[in-house]
């Protein structure tokens, strides 16, 4: 679940409201049970944090109490900016073009994940697709951009 070793993920979590340690806290927890197809007590999800060996029952619970706190506040945002009428400004259409193709990848990814013998044309369309995402977001990752937009 190291979440550095995927480009994307690396620009997304850096200009998110988690931390890494958050992010992979809260991955664990939603995940863990859904893999194994068990109840997994806490104290085994905070042995599966990427340090050495973990971290303790509390720092997990709290680190993900946090990760929660965050995540509940950047939904609250995007509930305001709609609320506000912002997502009916046509300034912020590249960042829901860029959520599409944040999906349509992460689609492209599953198929080829599930594909025994991927073919070249995949792996080329889903290399293309992150090109084009990892562009998109380091051109719209700059305040300003939001402002010259809205």
């Amino acid at each position: 679940m190291d979440l550095t070793h995927d480009p994307l993920a690396r620009i997304l979590l850096k200009n998110s409201n988690l931390t890494k340690a958050q992010a992979e806290t809260f991955l664990i927890d939603i995940l863990c049970e859904k893999i194994t197809e068990r109840k997994v007590i806490y104290e085994d999800k905070a042995k599966l944090r990427l340090t050495r060996s973990g971290v303790s029952r509390g720092a997990f619970n709290r680190t993900l109490r946090q990760a929660r706190t965050s995540i509940i506040k950047s939904i609250y945002t995007v509930l305001l900016l709609g609320y506000l009428g912002i997502f009916e400004s046509p300034n912020i259409e590249p960042y829901i073009q860029l959520a599409g193709k944040l999906h349509a990848y992460s689609e492209a990814y599953k198929d080829l994940w599930r594909s025994k013998s991927p073919t070249t044309e995949q792996i080329k369309t889903l290399r293309v697709l992150q090109n084009e995402l990892e562009n998109g977001l380091k051109q719209l990752v700059e305040p300003r951009s939001m402002s010259k937009r809205l």
